[in-house]
């Protein structure tokens, strides 16, 4: 583990945009080694989220005129992105309750024009490092955290105690670039 540390780490000093894309990857792929929902959970979660997308996708002026994300924890759904007027952001919002088995919707979609490449380039960059720092801290479970980052804002999705809750918190304000950490959470305690 020290060494898998030692590697990010290093890695985060480097600069670049395909090393963003690969500690993307790298990152998501050590956090699944920590994540104690069950498979089905998790398949569970990747279903629901493709179900949205697709409906999305579905309406043209909805998916044209939009840049929306879908992320899922747990069977809570939270949106993000960017939309053209309040009645994409409703309709998207309708199309994501309107999935069997969500629980409950977040609907952070912004009403603006969509996002550049730069800056969801920095986004993920931003969620990298959160992601990196959590999976460093010995008292933080941050496989049962989902980072997703939107315009320097922070979300973070999961189940967790209110103490680590806090501690992710913290480790997100920390990360330069992050402009604001939101919290949708679930609390085991």
């Amino acid at each position: 583990m020290k060494r898998l540390l030692t590697i990010i780490s290093l890695a985060l000093s480097l600069q670049g945009c395909i090393f963003v894309v690969g500690a993307a990857a790298g990152a998501a792929a050590v956090a699944v080694v920590y994540d104690h929902r069950t498979i089905a959970n998790s398949l569970e979660d990747n279903k629901i989220a493709n179900k949205i997308l697709d409906k999305i996708r579905a309406v043209p002026k909805l998916y044209e005129e939009s840049h929306i994300d879908v992320t899922v924890f747990n069977r809570v759904v939270l949106l993000t992105g960017e939309t053209t007027t309040p009645e994409g952001r409703q309709q998207a919002e309708d199309i994501a309750k309107s999935v069997p088995d969500v629980t409950r919707v977040y609907n952070q979609i912004s009403i603006q024009g969509p996002t550049s490449t730069l800056t969801r380039t920095s986004d993920s960059w931003i969620s990298t490092k959160v992601k990196s720092l959590m999976l460093a801290n010995e008292d933080l479970k941050s496989g049962s955290i989902k980072v997703v980052t939107e315009n320097g804002v922070v979300y973070l999705m999961g189940i967790v105690s209110r103490q680590q809750a806090d501690i992710a918190v913290d480790i997100a304000r920390q990360v330069s670039g992050v402009q604001k950490v939101v919290k949708v959470f679930q609390y085991t305690n």
